[in-house]
């Protein structure tokens, strides 16, 4: 299993978080974590990363738990989470190729492994520019090719088609599926419903902070399934 979270339970002075949430990811599943604004999709990738602590519950990475895991097993996690990050005074290729290093590449590999993402999302004519210079869709896609060049055995994806144009979510998702192909678990959160089922193994609901169901991605009215989940959840809440 490339990922297994068990009981996880994460409550803010507000009282909003995840509370007692179980969920797997295994080898060539692409998992897609639905739900409304504010259900918990973020706090959970959080938990996932190690980002945040969980007040209660598990995480295993390969069979480990995530808070006794060495540097190497992180080495092998591309996650990207809320805003992409990356240094505004560096190129697409300068950032790339640091990453790249910071997942453990050497420096040759670090090269190829930046030219062949730049080339996969199609980044090619906005390698040599800054990324400050760049549009939010572009920022985007510098994010998810940091995530996925280093052929991670586990990919992290808090909403990744955010400001993407149609060619873009297209890219990734021809991305993703190429991955998963290969072997790699991935987990996405997304409200973007038609679109994570054309990609998702797996589609898990969430709302209020709790897992409340499950959609097949192949239905035919997944839009219509989804909301009366969500409506059901909180009518009985």
């Amino acid at each position: 299993m490339r990922l297994e979270a068990r009981g996880l339970r994460k409550v803010f002075s507000s009282g909003d978080g995840v509370h007692d949430i179980s969920l797997s990811v295994a080898e060539g599943e692409i998992h897609a974590l639905v739900g409304l604004n504010g259900a918990g999709k973020s706090t959970l990738m959080r938990l996932i990363l190690g980002m945040l602590t969980p007040d209660a519950g598990t995480i295993r990475i390969e069979d480990t738990d995530i808070h006794r895991a060495p540097l190497g097993l992180w080495a092998g996690v591309g996650h990207l989470s809320e805003a992409p990050f990356a240094y505004p005074e560096l190129t697409v290729s300068q950032n790339l190729r640091m990453v790249a290093r910071l997942h453990g590449l050497s420096k040759s590999a670090s090269q190829r492994a930046a030219a062949g993402i730049i080339e996969e999302l199609n980044l090619d004519k906005y390698a040599d520019r800054r990324v400050s210079a760049l549009s939010l869709g572009n920022k985007q896609r510098v994010g998810l090719a940091a995530a996925l060049q280093h052929d991670a055995r586990l990919i992290v994806l808090d909403e990744p088609s955010n400001a993407l144009d149609p060619s873009g979510v297209i890219l990734l998702r021809t991305a993703l599926e190429r991955r998963a192909a290969r072997g790699a678990g991935i987990l996405v959160s997304s409200h973007h419903l038609d679109e994570v089922a054309r990609v998702a193994n797996s589609i898990s609901v969430v709302d209020a902070g709790r897992v409340i169901g499950s959609l097949d991605p192949s239905g035919v009215d997944i839009e219509r399934a989804f909301f009366g989940l969500v409506h059901e959840s909180q009518v009985n809440a």
